[in-house]
């Protein structure tokens, strides 16, 4: 294939986001936006305890209720199979786990506030509203048991009495043998606590679904999901129907973060309505439902030790972790700190690593990723450790680092977690992030904020993480009459820009602007296959293939160019919108092109493969400032120097990165799942669960320092979830350091709420 050639179009232009004026303008086309002929509404009952057995007592009246066309429960949809973790991890003693599958309707017990007892389908939201309440339930409501640790504890209560503990897998990766030999001859050895909390996946458009049958065709499944291919073949799994009657559409998208990739319940439900039916099934979460039915992420506590030598230098690390799995394992939940615990030595040369992974069930919503996948957990976990290490070692963070990072010349280098790291220069971006974030001269800003009664912080992050891991993207072009370039592809845009950066990496080839290009995802019926979005593959994946059909067909435009133009196609030349023989003004323009031009001539394909994950690295530095009197914290300066690899439009890539630093912050700072003994969800609004707003993020710094990846064809490393992976130790150290300078305070956990500073900082100053 050609090498790219940066152009004003092409690879690391600054092009704007073309798709940006129908979503600012409200001309997005979302789900709920999108209605059908006979549409009916349908709501899900749920049930308000989080661990009962229940009967339903009658249905009759929410049957003959006004408007109210169909109530299922459990008997009405026992033919659907359940929605299944679908990784295939075993317990450390290479056993399989055993899956506690969520059903797709609850028969006699429900095991989390929120978990779902019936369906009703109505003329409206409110008729089907109005008739659930109806519907009687009885409860027995039993035991509860909702935290992570304390899930594991002698005498919780249990989830699933008949299984004899909550304890729902335990994996492991390392040498125990190794790892105990090491921490006997270690000449010290720090440890740590660390909770990494619960987190609700707030995106802007909520879930919905709209279902449609069709005898002969079979469904018609419009998702707001991250994947229609993904999707549908689920679908296909959970309802029995094959998956070539599937189709499944998505269109705009407002959020995934990893989130929308699963299937819910609510979609073999709308289907099984719309077939009995025979009309249009429509059902919209609402922001409470969300809170309490979509996937939670994070919810991990970690016991860290590392054994270092004399000079605090990295001999092994043991982990015990244990990883909240909810009230079921969910479709990748297992998965999630398992591919964590692969990362978990980050960018450091640890010899010895061994770590267990121990899932609870308790009586929550079930967990499973969300933005980052086990990355930022296992990024926050060892970049909090190696704080504590250079504060027992005397050292200074960006000391202890160089001591321990692993260094060019070792690289490609194998960790104890099986990733093969391939490139990457971690002091040099390091060292490059210090000096723009004025490092050396922190005491000045420091003893400048103390005149007016506050203290400062600042913390940094080193962070390496595994992204668009191996696989591969088709892409298909097609020059259409007008002369313009439709690209179809399998990802699926959940706001990250793909419209943009498929045609500007299109469009160098044909050197024409963005705005000649279309892009076109998020439906099974045109495409055989598509992975979806996640794990920061899009660009890296789908990107090149993209290019690389792009190549195929500006080959074929100009042979057909120069048939017409009686001329060699070696002196054809593309731009703007024409094919030109080099050197003189004869052209002809790409909408003649495509008339000339076979079916077979005016489309193209290419799929690139990739047989291994990048790896993108870089340090963040954070900034705090906190009232001692309140408690409040504030991010007053945040830098970023990542190591992407290649970038391919720098206004996308920083807008990726703000956010999820944004994120970062969020999970730091504002951002608290709280339940209390009963299982009821306190935080179950915006009136109790803060999200990070506008006013309370400062500018941020971000550049970057590249080393090019050799396991990408363009020399890219994902970025999709890069900042929220750098950005809770960052934020976190930073914190920990001001309480450390100001009060030599213990480190305290997120989220760094006013109340619990406030108490922290009275502790420290009592001596306690």
């Amino acid at each position: 294939m050609n090498e790219l050639v940066h152009t004003k179009f092409g690879m690391g232009a600054s092009v704007l986001r073309k798709e940006d004026d129908a979503f600012a303008t409200g001309h997005g086309r979302y789900t709920d936006d999108i209605k059908a002929d006979g549409m009916l509404h349908g709501y899900v009952l749920r049930s308000p305890y989080a661990h009962a057995r229940f009967t339903i007592a009658d249905t009759e009246a929410a049957r003959e209720a006004a408007g109210v066309h169909l109530v299922l429960t459990a008997d009405d949809v026992a033919h659907l199979e359940a929605l299944k973790n679908v990784t295939p991890i075993k317990n450390g003693d290479g056993s399989a786990i055993v899956n506690r599958d969520l059903p797709v309707l609850c028969k006699d017990v429900v095991r989390h506030v929120g978990d779902a007892i019936a369906f009703i389908v109505a003329d409206s939201v409110a008729q089907a509203r109005d008739a659930s309440e109806l519907i009687e339930v009885d409860f027995d409501d039993l035991d509860v048991v909702v935290g992570t640790e304390g899930a594991l504890d002698e005498n919780a209560p249990l989830v699933y009495p008949e299984a004899g503990s909550n304890l729902a897998f335990t994996t492991f990766l390392g040498d125990k043998e190794k790892m105990a030999e090491t921490f006997s001859k270690a000449s010290r050895v720090s440890e740590l606590r660390i909770v990494n909390s619960r987190l609700v996946c707030n995106y802007m458009e909520v879930r919905a679904c709209l279902s449609e049958w069709n005898e002969e065709e079979g469904y018609t499944v419009t998702v707001c999901s991250q994947g229609a291919h993904g999707i549908r073949n689920h679908l296909a799994r959970i309802t029995g129907e094959d998956a070539g009657r599937i189709r499944v559409i998505t269109p705009d998208v407002g959020g995934g973060f990893g989130t929308k990739v699963f299937p819910y319940r609510e979609y073999p439900l709308t289907m099984e309505a719309a077939k009995r039916l025979g009309r249009p099934i429509k059902w919209t979460s609402d922001r409470s439902e969300h809170f309490v039915a979509d996937a939670h992420g994070r919810d991990n506590v970690a016991y860290a030790r590392m054994a270092m030598d004399e000079n605090g230098r990295f001999l092994a690390i043991d982990v015990n972790l244990i990883a909240a799995m909810g009230a079921y394992l969910h479709c990748y939940g297992p998965y999630i700190p398992w591919l964590g615990m692969t990362m978990a030595t980050g960018i450091y040369d640890i010899p010895v690593m061994a770590i267990t992974c121990r899932g609870t069930y308790t009586n929550t919503t079930p967990l499973d990723a969300y933005r980052g996948a086990g990355r930022p957990e296992a990024a926050y976990l060892i970049e909090r450790l190696v704080e504590q290490c250079a504060r027992d070692m005397g050292l200074t963070p960006d000391e202890i680092r160089k001591r321990n990072f692993i260094q060019p010349d070792q690289l490609p280098y194998k960790t104890p977690g099986g990733r093969l790291y391939d490139t990457g220069e971690f002091a040099e971006h390091m060292k490059l992030c210090m000096e723009r974030a004025g490092w050396q001269d922190f005491e000045k800003r420091n003893a400048k904020a103390k005149k007016y009664g506050r203290i400062r912080g600042i913390g940094m992050a080193t962070y390496i993480e595994a992204c668009a891991f191996a696989g591969s993207e088709p892409a298909f072009l097609t020059l259409e009459e007008d002369g313009t370039i439709l690209i179809r592809i399998g990802t699926q845009s959940n706001g990250q820009g793909h419209a943009t950066a498929y045609s500007q990496l299109a469009a160098e080839k044909f050197g024409m602007g963005v705005e000649n290009f279309r892009v076109r995802q998020g439906d099974t019926a045109e495409l055989e296959k598509g992975g979806g979005t996640g794990g920061s593959r899009s660009v890296p994946l789908g990107g090149i293939s993209v290019a690389w059909a792009a190549d195929v067909l500006a080959e074929k435009v100009k042979k057909i160019a120069a048939g017409e133009l009686e001329a060699s196609p070696d002196d054809i030349e593309l731009s703007d919108g024409e094919a030109r023989i080099i050197g003189t003004d004869r052209t002809i323009s790409l909408a003649a092109v495509a008339k000339a031009a076979s079916e077979e001539d005016r489309n193209a394909s290419a799929e690139y493969k990739q047989e291994e994950a990048t790896y993108p690295n870089g340090t963040h530095i954070c900034e705090v400032e906190i009232d001692p009197e309140t408690g409040s914290t504030k991010v007053v300066a945040y830098t970023i120097v990542d190591d992407f690899g290649a970038t391919v439009n720098p206004l996308l890539l920083a807008g990726q990165i703000h956010g999820g630093v944004v994120q970062g912050i969020g999970q730091c700072l504002n951002e608290r799942v709280v339940y209390d003994d009963d299982g009821q969800l306190l935080t179950a609004s915006f009136m109790d669960y803060s999200m990070p707003r506008a006013a309370e993020i400062p500018n941020f710094h971000f550049e970057t320092r590249n080393v090019p990846s050799t396991t990408n064809a363009m020399g890219i490393k994902g970025a999709g979830e890069a900042g929220t992976i750098g950005a809770c130790p960052a934020v976190m150290n930073a914190v920990n350091d001001a309480l450390r300078r100001e009060y030599d305070a213990a480190p305290i956990d997120m989220p760094v709420l006013p109340n619990t500073l406030w108490e922290a900082i009275g502790a420290a100053r009592n001596g306690q």
